[in-house]
């Protein structure tokens, strides 16, 4: 059985995987942080900590404000669940028990003892820096940013095929299967859907 720590290392996510990222070796210029497109997107997910790796499937939906992490076995059962919207940060575990914090890191650091900047995931994934906080691109299109390396690759179409996260203490990979833009729809959910189970 997993322990939950593990799961929300995996949740907060945002590790080495065996998959082939070479193939998709083509990256894109980082720009500053703009509008930010809706999406669902899929795929695998890993995080490295100590030597010691997890991995899970994802689904990730950025929609009306709000990011929805869904972590799953890979047979399909639901280890978690991370959601920000504007109140901050909820994480639920596979046993329904919730956690709650203002940001990303206050929450990461509660679970974990250290900060996972989850509330960056999406910007980063768009191929932007957070916007009026120090970076810094280095020649080979890598961004550094809140003491993160920060690497994206790109898929034939543009879209986002890998999402790799480096620092001192951890390495987060996101391999992306699909990445669908969501048409803007004012009647979608503006908060976590996870706030009003607690």
């Amino acid at each position: 059985m997993m322990k939950f720590s593990h799961i929300a290392g995996i949740l907060l996510i945002s590790a080495v995987l065996s998959a082939c990222t070479s193939i998709y070796p083509k990256t894109d210029a980082w720009r500053e942080q703009g509008e930010l497109n809706e999406f669902n997107a899929d795929g695998r997910l890993a995080v490295k900590v100590n030597e010691k790796g997890s991995y899970a499937n994802f689904d990730w939906t950025y929609q009306n404000g709000v990011q929805t992490i869904d972590v799953n076995t890979p047979l399909g059962s639901t280890m978690g669940q991370l959601c920000q919207d504007a109140q901050g940060v909820v994480a639920v575990d596979s046993n329904g028990k919730i956690f709650s914090a203002a940001t990303a890191q206050e929450l990461s650091e509660q679970l974990l003892g250290y900060e996972l900047p989850v509330q960056y995931l999406n910007i980063w994934a768009a191929g932007q820096w957070v916007k009026g906080v120090p970076h810094h691109v280095s020649s080979d299109g890598r961004l550094q940013q809140f003491n993160w390396t920060i690497t994206r690759q790109l898929n034939q179409n543009g879209m986002p095929r890998v999402l790799l996260l480096e620092s001192s203490k951890l390495t987060l990979r996101l391999i992306f299967d699909n990445m669908q833009p969501l048409a803007r729809d004012a009647q979608a959910a503006t908060q976590c859907a996870a706030r009003g189970m607690q």
